[in-house]
């Protein structure tokens, strides 16, 4: 490519766009334009549609990067036409009609499921006193608790939604696994790794907030991906 590609970021459950920033910062200084969805996490359909519309704002090649749930939203809108590449931040990379439930329930469930909060209205929270343990252990405790308080519900519904024509069949995908996820079973990662057949998977010692703890290593993997499809 002739010039850098433009790096969308999209984020996944209990987060928010900011939980990019360091990725932002370092994409930044190694001059890439970049982007970043806010989700909306009540609609799969609706967030899936909210990143298309912004890689359609962006006629050059394009990279998505998801963390977690984000993974499902970009397994589906990687399939425009000037996506040229994929990255996967502990995050699922479902199959055509698949859904997130489903990858819990023949895979192993979350390990945290126990500090989740189903509310009356079928949002699911994480405990705000266990959130640090659940979802980013290896964060300094200023910052966790900032998360916890800030933290974006998922609409339960959307773990049942399937994200559709799976992109990672036909476009370049990099997989990060953290090692220490206690949201997703590291196990679930590398399956879902191997089963996409991954360009390359780096493994990190981290919660599953590895975009915020190991933000470098992530920026060094996207990086890589860019350079590659050079």
């Amino acid at each position: 490519m002739a010039t850098k590609p433009t790096i969308i970021l999209v984020h996944g459950a209990w987060s928010d766009a900011y939980h990019w920033e360091n990725v932002i910062l370092g994409l930044y200084a190694k001059g890439y334009k970049v982007r970043a969805v806010e989700n909306s996490l009540k609609s799969l359909e609706e967030d899936i549609d909210n990143t298309i519309r912004l890689i359609g704002a962006h006629p050059e090649p394009v990279i998505l990067v998801g963390h977690d749930y984000g993974g499902a939203v970009i397994t589906r809108a990687g399939n425009e036409d000037n996506v040229v590449g994929l990255v996967y931040c502990a995050a699922y990379s479902l199959d055509e009609s698949e859904t997130i439930n489903d990858v819990l329930t023949y895979r192993d469930p979350s390990p945290s499921v126990m500090n989740f909060i189903d509310t009356l209205d079928d949002y699911i929270w994480i405990k705000y006193d266990k959130f640090k343990d659940s979802y980013c252990q290896d964060v300094a405790d200023d910052k966790a608790y900032v998360m916890s308080v800030t933290q974006k519900p998922i609409y339960a519904k959307t773990l049942n939604d399937p994200s559709g024509e799976a992109a990672w069949k036909n476009v370049p995908s990099w997989y990060q696994i953290s090692s220490k996820d206690r949201i997703i079973p590291p196990e679930t990662q590398k399956w879902l790794a191997d089963r996409l057949e991954a360009k390359k998977v780096i493994t990190l010692d981290s919660s599953h907030a590895s975009i915020i703890s190991h933000a470098n290593d992530i920026v060094n993997l996207i990086d890589e991906a860019a350079k590659s499809l050079g």
